[in-house]
């Protein structure tokens, strides 16, 4: 399925969607403070910070559920888990990512679509055409104009988690094969969008990645 380019997809907005991506223990959120920050000083101005699934009211419930916070999140088929992704990216787009990026203003997410198409995609199973023909519909001009991949290998992603968390949600806990099959889309979907996607090599030290960062969000 063939998706608009960034540049048509974003013509009706001001501002730039920024969006942290990779597997589980790769490291993104560690560095999801120093992007906002070096964001701020390169635009000018306070970026909205936000995460998936979540972002709104609604988003934090099904965040709940697909994460087994819940009673009910704990017997969830991967086309299940992509609708209530998709759901929550709704209320999340409608309300909040798209009026701040017509308003002008920078949006940093933690997640957005890229993790449906290896979580569900890769790791469960899912359809990549479904997985993409719901994403078409659903992001309308929301299409981020900088993916940030956080590449790890499984085994070091897992050794990780295990240090930081003995209490891991349903992903967390799955295993390595699983974040393998996860990993493979997320740099497939890399090269084919070389443009807007930059892959950071998450085994550097902090102040390596930082340094490829800070580097590469003063060019947008």
């Amino acid at each position: 399925m063939t998706r608009p380019a960034a540049t048509d997809a974003t013509v009706t907005r001001k501002g730039r969607f920024i969006v942290l991506e990779g597997i589980d223990g790769a490291g993104k959120s560690t560095h999801l403070d120093f992007v906002c920050a070096t964001l701020e000083r390169h635009c000018g101005r306070a970026v909205v910070r936000t995460r998936e699934p979540g972002g709104t009211p609604l988003g934090e419930s099904i965040r709940s559920l697909l994460l087994g916070e819940s009673a009910g999140g704990t017997d969830i088929d991967g086309e299940t888990e992509t609708l209530l992704a998709f759901a929550a990216r709704r209320a999340h787009v409608e309300g909040l990512i798209g009026p701040m990026l017509r308003e002008g203003r920078w949006v940093v997410s933690d997640r957005y679509t890229d993790s449906t198409r290896a979580y569900q995609g890769g790791g469960a199973g899912v359809d990549s055409d479904w997985i993409e023909s719901l994403a078409e519909k659903i992001e309308t001009d929301c299409i981020p104009d900088r993916v940030y991949v956080f590449d790890l290998p499984a085994d070091q992603a897992a050794h990780r988690r295990n240090g930081r968390n003995p209490s891991m949600d349903r992903f967390e806990a799955r295993g390595c094969d699983y974040f393998e099959r996860v990993r493979t889309v997320y740099l497939r979907q890399a090269e084919r969008h070389p443009g807007r996607y930059r892959i950071i090599d998450a085994r550097l030290t902090v102040e390596q990645i930082r340094l490829e960062l800070e580097k590469d969000i003063l060019t947008l």
